[in-house]
């Protein structure tokens, strides 16, 4: 379920991040470099701050990510559990 909501706030940050990195690619190729770069860039950062960024709504999230994480643990596989047996060939026991 995290995956459909981390997919609706992307889309959410893109509905403002698109049209300025659109407008900064505009003032780009019109020669005025300096705003279109400035555009670029806070579109960029937009996005990637909102990917990294812990917001108070995301630490329910973490709390049970964390509690599921140190009550359920990995099954230890199955070949840890067999004890290993030496068995040498009959042609060299002789």
């Amino acid at each position: 379920m995290a995956g459909i909501i981390d997919t609706i706030k992307l889309a959410g940050t893109l509905v403002f991040a698109l049209p300025a990195a659109m407008a900064g690619i505009q003032f780009l190729i019109d020669g005025n470099t300096l705003v279109g770069a400035i555009l670029v860039t806070l579109a960029v950062l937009l996005v990637v701050i909102q990917h990294h960024m812990t917001t108070p709504s995301d630490l329910p999230e973490l709390a049970a990510k964390r509690v599921v994480g140190s009550v359920v643990s990995e099954p230890e596989s199955e070949d840890e559990d067999r004890d290993i047996v030496d068995v040498t060939p009959e042609d060299e026991r002789k």
